[in-house]
């Protein structure tokens, strides 16, 4: 929401973000998500949020907007509907509108991406029918947008400037600028890591290549792929995410991101016991024996601190500037463990897979997102997962091109899954909603 925030500043007014309970910097976790107990709680805090605007001597207390996405969607309009007092509301994504009563409220801007699920477009048309009889509830679907894309779109920026009551209508809104601004950081991190890994990694001595990319023996080639190789990625990940939904994964106060985890860590387990016992599969020789590259040394030890706090830093700070809170607060500080722990499990079964070659990783990663994208289609796994998948695969992208890097140099087998694990592992445990 911090774009829209840009966007409402800009057009002078006084914008005030604020994480609802179980989001972003919020310690407090939302407890029963969609029933009356969350929709209290969500109320309570917009009770404290419009309090503190009508504290302010910049604010006109007459002249408060809210406006909300998607669960926020729904918690702004039923409070607007409750207080009439408030100005106007903007509701983005609304999820459904069976709550609210004709005409109320009637200062009302429906927002909906053009290819959102169809339970959305209903939503908004549902919504605009009840208050067609005010002449006061526009709805605008926003061509060629999604759930979350439909966030940055110049459309949706400009349609909220122009909803604002009074305000300065010069400034173009620049719905862009922080993901720019978070993009430039995120190449830039992407470029730091190869000189930090040449300074803190020895290179390969001479006819030996780096122990996390090192070739099978002659003879032994790894090939490229084929179908046997997608098909044991499809069994694994398939079988993957149907275990993970009869797992207990909820109990983690993590929504959707203990499915998540549960999905990694079957699955990467799934890959490292395949190329172990059935390397046939996956068109790889079985891994060696010795233990050459392994062996913790002290360089070892001081590059993987190193490079690991570099990763934090390398994720998490874009996302901070960029899109949301990524700082651990509550329980999200044992959480990051066990979600990490989950990835590197998933990343070592990748590695091993794709037994130094960058192809390979990028099509075991790839079949792994797409299965589990088929799996929520199909309803075998929780609907709002399909709306991290695409974080989530850029993610493992990036992860990828970290691992390619250190296979340059002579880094333990290891190492690319354990920096992958803070890549993948830290912005799903801090920025998915605590329950």
């Amino acid at each position: 929401m911090r774009p829209i925030a840009d966007t409402v500043a800009r057009r002078g007014a006084v914008a005030l973000l604020f994480d609802f309970s179980g989001h972003g910097a919020n310690p407090a976790r939302l407890s029963g998500v969609g029933s009356n107990t969350s929709a209290a709680a969500l109320t309570a805090d917009l009770d404290i949020a419009v309090g503190y605007l009508r504290s302010r001597s910049d604010v006109d207390p007459e002249g408060i907007v809210l406006v909300g996405h998607s669960m926020g969607a729904g918690a702004v309009t039923r409070y607007a509907t409750a207080h009439p007092e408030i100005a106007r509301t903007v509701a983005i994504s609304l999820p459904e509108a069976g709550e609210l009563p004709p005409g109320r409220p009637s200062e009302l801007l429906l927002i909906v991406g053009g290819a959102e699920f169809p339970a959305f477009r209903r939503a908004a048309d549902d919504a605009a029918r009840r208050g067609a009889s005010t002449g006061r509830r526009p709805a605008v679907v926003v061509p060629g947008t999604e759930h979350i894309s439909v966030l940055f779109a110049a459309r949706t920026h400009q349609e909220i400037a122009d909803w604002l009551p009074g305000g300065d209508g010069t400034a173009r809104p620049r719905p862009l600028a922080r993901l720019t601004g978070a993009a430039l950081l995120v190449f830039a991190f992407g470029i730091g890591v190869v000189p930090l890994a040449a300074l803190l990694l020895p290179r390969p001595t001479s006819g030996r290549p780096a122990p996390g990319g090192r070739p099978a023996p002659s003879g032994d080639r790894v090939p490229f792929g084929g179908l046997p190789l997608v098909a044991s990625v499809v069994l694994a990940a398939g079988v993957g995410a149907g275990v993970a939904a009869v797992l207990p994964t909820a109990r983690l106060p993590l929504a959707v991101g203990g499915y998540v985890a549960g999905f990694l860590l079957v699955t990467g387990g799934l890959l490292t016991a395949g190329q172990r016992w059935l390397p046939a599969w996956f068109g790889v020789p079985r891994p060696p024996s010795d233990t050459a590259g392994r062996r913790a040394t002290a360089r070892t030890v001081v590059a993987t601190l190193a490079l690991t706090g570099y990763a934090v830093l390398a994720v998490a700070l874009p996302i901070h500037l960029g899109l949301t809170s990524a700082l651990p607060v509550g329980a999200r500080w044992w959480l990051i463990p066990l979600v990490a722990g989950a990835c590197l499990v998933f990343l070592w079964g990748v590695e091993l897979v794709a037994a130094g070659r960058t192809g390979r990783h990028l099509l075991v990663v790839a079949v792994a997102v797409v299965v589990l994208t088929a799996m929520t289609l199909v309803g075998l796994s929780p609907g709002f997962v399909v709306l991290v998948v695409p974080l989530f695969a850029l993610l493992l992208g990036w992860q990828a091109a970290w691992a390619a890097v250190l296979r340059r140099y002579a880094a333990p087998r290891w190492l690319p899954a354990v920096l992958g694990a803070a890549v993948v592992g830290w912005p799903i445990a801090t920025t998915l909603p605590l329950s």
